[in-house]
């Protein structure tokens, strides 16, 4: 009798799938084979599959640098994942991976986006086209901008976002360009200089550019600004654990980030959903969705995490009531995020891009990109308003359970 391993690799050969080496590949008994196409899709020798959710579609490669493992994962077409460890992240159409990638949780690749060889994401977000190159630590991210495949935000080689604090927190998620202009595809790309790296949280406006080995610590929201220098400046002072002399920063960055991921998630269901296609079947849509709630709840968890560490911190007058606001508001803090998810802003105006979004379907079929990058300004401007007011509702809503912060 015929192991139920063996009775999963012959029916995807029977589909169709292309496996040089049958008995080097592994599949977990939970993997459903129906998810995964026969259409084109090479499964090269040592790559692994797991997972009830774990979807592949057509055209997709695995494992032509090195083994590949895939663990409840949403697979659009014609993606290539070259090498490496993937868990619990979703990749649209026309993405690519290298050799030796760390992809973790809460990670979203859209169209076209790419990442060269030994790259770490985690609770990552990249919009179409970003790219990053080799040997990258990029996690509790997201990054837009850029146009095109001649014309896309990058991140440079050897790159790190600083994402862990010396007080055990990791309240630190970046916002590199935004959500409501990012998402239509008609910005200017961002630029990250090899070498270098950025302390979370931190804010970059499209456009930034930051040149080679420079390690930025604050925020740019000015357009088109160029980012140098490497100042030789030492020192070796006590430390004091649980200084937080920057509170209300970091605070308000990571509602900002929320913030963000909340007006993103409503793109997804209203704009997202009408493009669900042979491109991006219902399980890819589902993947972004659950994806983006899982960035949405580890940045509530880090928050909290920063939260707790509170009670053992030492800090001026004007910082110390920043953080007792915080630390006390907390629950109402907390009830407040999740009830603010579902906040979908302005109907009026939404339903006005919508129908010029049905309009472009109408005429270009549903190719996201193409409709999106079609769109005329003037309807690119309404749809940001939209996602504008929901992140701006919710920035409200906060501040009025932590008043001292605005």
């Amino acid at each position: 009798m015929k192991s139920r391993y063996m009775l999963k690799i012959e029916n995807l050969l029977e589909k169709g799938v292309k496996i040089p080496n049958p008995d080097s590949i592994e599949i977990g008994d939970e993997v459903n084979t129906d998810r995964i196409s026969g259409n084109g899709v090479v499964i090269h020798a040592g790559c692994k599959i797991f997972g009830s959710s774990t979807f592949v579609s057509r055209g997709t490669k695995l494992g032509y640098e090195g083994p590949v493992t895939i663990e409840n994962c949403q697979i659009g077409p014609h993606v290539n994942l070259r090498g490496g460890f993937i868990k619990e992240a979703v990749f649209l159409k026309n993405t690519n991976i290298g050799f030796g990638s760390h992809v973790r949780e809460g990670t979203i690749l859209e169209e076209e986006s790419s990442i060269a060889h030994t790259v770490g994401l985690k609770q990552t977000i990249l919009f179409p086209f970003v790219t990053l190159g080799s040997l990258i630590n990029f996690c509790d991210c997201l990054m837009s901008g850029g146009t095109g495949r001649n014309d896309h935000s990058e991140v440079g080689s050897s790159y790190i976002h600083f994402n862990y604090t010396p007080n055990h927190d990791k309240a630190t998620p970046s916002l590199i360009g935004d959500v409501p202009k990012g998402v239509m595809l008609n910005q200017k790309p961002i630029f990250l200089g090899g070498q270098g790296g950025i302390v979370g949280p931190c804010r970059l406006a499209f456009g930034t550019l930051i040149a080679a080995g420079t390690i930025f610590r604050k925020d740019e929201l000015r357009p088109g600004r160029l980012i140098f220098g490497n100042e030789k400046i030492s020192g070796n002072i006590r430390f004091n654990k649980g200084g937080y002399s920057g509170i209300k920063r970091i605070i308000i960055n990571n509602i900002i980030y929320l913030s963000n991921l909340m007006a993103l998630m409503q793109w997804y269901i209203h704009v997202r959903s009408i493009f669900i296609s042979d491109d991006f079947p219902q399980p890819l849509f589902d993947g972004l969705k659950e994806k983006l709630n899982m960035a949405i709840d580890e940045r509530i968890i880090r928050l909290k995490g920063l939260r707790d560490n509170m009670p053992d911190s030492k800090a001026s007058s004007m910082v110390l009531g920043h953080m007792n606001e915080f630390y006390a508001r907390w629950p109402e803090l907390e009830n407040s995020f999740n009830d603010l998810r579902a906040k979908t802003g302005d109907k009026g105006i939404r339903d006005l891009f919508l129908k010029k979004v049905y309009a472009g379907i109408k005429r270009s079929g549903k190719d996201y990109i193409t409709v999106i990058k079609d769109l005329k300004s003037g309807y690119s401007a309404s749809g940001t308003k939209w996602l504008q007011g929901i992140i701006d509702e919710i920035i409200t809503e906060i501040y009025k359970v932590i008043p001292s912060f605005i």
